[in-house]
């Protein structure tokens, strides 16, 4: 396998799958099989998954609602996806353990670096919960932030599109896929690849991203064994 460690963000509106809200059994299915693959080939896996297919504080803010309640609002829903990741994943007959950024013990451990990192050499799946738990951060930071305290050799984020294009390649055919750019080129050229205060944590920690397309079961397995799959993002 091209990398022992890996953190895995899978955005929240992916869960959606063909639904309008809330989660898809189908897709949930996909997403525990694939990863259960790459398991099975010793990859150590860590996971952040997004709310915004439950809730996003964004959404609520432009409601009128307090940013600081909506964020506090969207952390849970990524509580909500994360339990029913884990729950997934179980069923295929992986052993994962929860971690949540504000306590809730009755469902999840608290978030031990210590601790996190010795699951995964167990062989465990861990999966962070609650974003960084603190407001004005997107999962996105968290999934940096977390990649980078557990010593993650990639973050990789699983879309919808397979890879990052000159322009959204639904919206433009004649938009051209990369399959590599540095961090500056991106910033550079305005592309969206994470929101800044995750970009710039990847940058600064020398952390590559590859955005590639989760919905196609067997890309997760091929992008590990080395195949040429989405487009990397490095210094």
């Amino acid at each position: 396998m091209k990398y022992k460690r890996i953190l895995l963000k899978l955005s929240g509106e992916s869960l959606m799958g063909a639904k309008q809200f809330g989660i898809d059994n189908d897709r949930l299915d996909s997403y525990a099989q694939q990863i259960k693959q790459i398991c099975d080939s010793g990859v150590e896996v860590a996971i952040v998954i997004g709310g915004g297919n439950i809730f996003r504080g964004v959404q609520a803010e432009e409601g009128g609602m307090d940013r600081t309640h909506g964020d506090y609002m969207g952390m849970l829903a990524t509580m909500i996806n994360s339990m029913a990741l884990q729950a997934a994943l179980e069923k295929v007959g992986l052993n994962t353990r929860l971690q949540s950024a504000i306590e809730m013990k009755e469902i999840a451990e608290p978030y031990v670096r210590r601790r996190a990192v010795r699951h995964l050499e167990k062989g465990r799946v861990v999966i962070f919960g609650a974003g960084t738990g603190n407001p004005y951060f997107t999962t996105d930071s968290a999934a940096s932030l977390r990649a980078i305290e557990i010593d993650a050799d990639v973050i990789l984020k699983g879309t919808r599109v397979d890879g990052i294009y000159t322009a959204d390649p639904l919206k433009d055919p004649a938009a051209e896929k990369y399959d590599s750019i540095t961090f500056d080129e991106a910033y550079a050229r305005g592309l969206q690849v994470m929101d800044m205060t995750a970009f710039t944590l990847c940058k600064e920690n020398d952390l590559p991203i590859i955005v590639f397309d989760m919905d196609t079961p067997g890309n997760l397995l091929k992008l590990l064994s080395g195949e040429k799959v989405g487009t990397i993002v490095k210094n």
